[in-house]
């Protein structure tokens, strides 16, 4: 995985996440402890990619970092205990066990808004309407007709039967929506064109699937020290997922399936794809 030296996304967050000085430095302290713990990062990557396959030579740094605050902040609420109650990520306690629960939950609020804060000052300084329309897509992903929508779902059906349509309904919400608002958010950023938004916003899609399915496959067959994160999670708070309806076989066969499915759709971009290529086989045959 090259592509993580390459573009430098850690250095990115921590000129956002500078070390506050004052009398209370623990909000910032758990912002910084969340977001610079490590993570595989493919959300800004894959907006840098698609904006490059598009033809964008510029800096869209605010934009790349946006969204992975959001995703960092997804998860430290994700894993509060009114939630999944999870005690590890990444291989380290959780935000709410490093500090406590009102901390964590601050910490998620803080980088929320931090991600808009960084557009818009960056919008301000460069009225590109392209910009705005970027910022406008992330809050529409990671909102209430998007990532929120889906967590609430996941929540709201825990312990239930549930169809095959509506599990895939869950997951293209929590986890495809900020995917898919990635490679779109770049391929507005660089201009590109009505196919190749199409195709890029495509991509995402079956990808975003391809995401899901793994982890649930993960979430059985894993290990901790590779994971970083507890394993069973879903069956101990009694989610459906597509192992609940499908073999470990047969969820990687329609991986796969919808792995190249991901690739075929890159024909439609005028640019070089050869990482985003890269990146859905790896996404495919990750182990963490």
């Amino acid at each position: 995985m090259d592509y993580l030296n390459k573009y430098k996304i850690d250095e990115m967050l921590e000129n956002y996440l500078a070390k506050e000085t004052g009398e209370c430095t623990r909000l910032q302290e758990a912002m910084r402890y969340s977001v610079l713990q490590g993570g595989k990062r493919i959300r800004p990557i894959l907006m840098r990619l698609a904006y490059e396959a598009v033809g964008g030579t510029g800096n869209i740094a605010p934009y790349m970092c946006a969204i992975e605050f959001v995703h960092t902040y997804s998860l430290i609420h994700d894993d509060l205990p009114a939630m999944d109650n999870d005690a590890l990520r990444r291989g380290l306690p959780t935000n709410h066990v490093k500090f406590d629960e009102a901390t964590a939950i601050l910490a998620g609020d803080g980088l929320l808004t931090l991600a808009f804060e960084i557009m818009l000052q960056d919008l301000v300084s460069d009225m590109d309407p392209a910009k705005a329309i970027a910022a406008n897509i992330l809050a529409t992903g990671a909102g209430a007709s998007g990532m929120v929508l889906g967590q609430m779902y996941d929540m709201f059906y825990e312990g239930k039967e549930i169809s095959i349509e509506m599990l895939e309904k869950i997951q293209l919400n929590k986890t495809g929506a900020l995917i898919k608002s990635a490679l779109k958010m770049g391929a507005v950023l660089g201009y590109g064109s009505e196919s190749e938004l199409f195709a890029l916003e495509l991509y995402g899609t079956y990808l975003g699937k391809v995401f899901q399915i793994i982890d649930d496959i993960l979430d059985i067959t894993g290990q901790v020290n590779e994971l970083g994160k507890d394993i069973g999670s879903d069956s101990k708070n009694k989610k459906v997922t597509y192992t609940s309806f499908f073999s470990v076989d047969q969820c990687y066969e329609i991986a796969a399936e919808l792995t190249a499915k991901a690739i075929k759709c890159l024909d439609k971009v005028n640019g070089d794809t050869s990482l985003l290529k890269e990146i859905a086989q790896d996404l495919l045959n990750r182990r963490r």
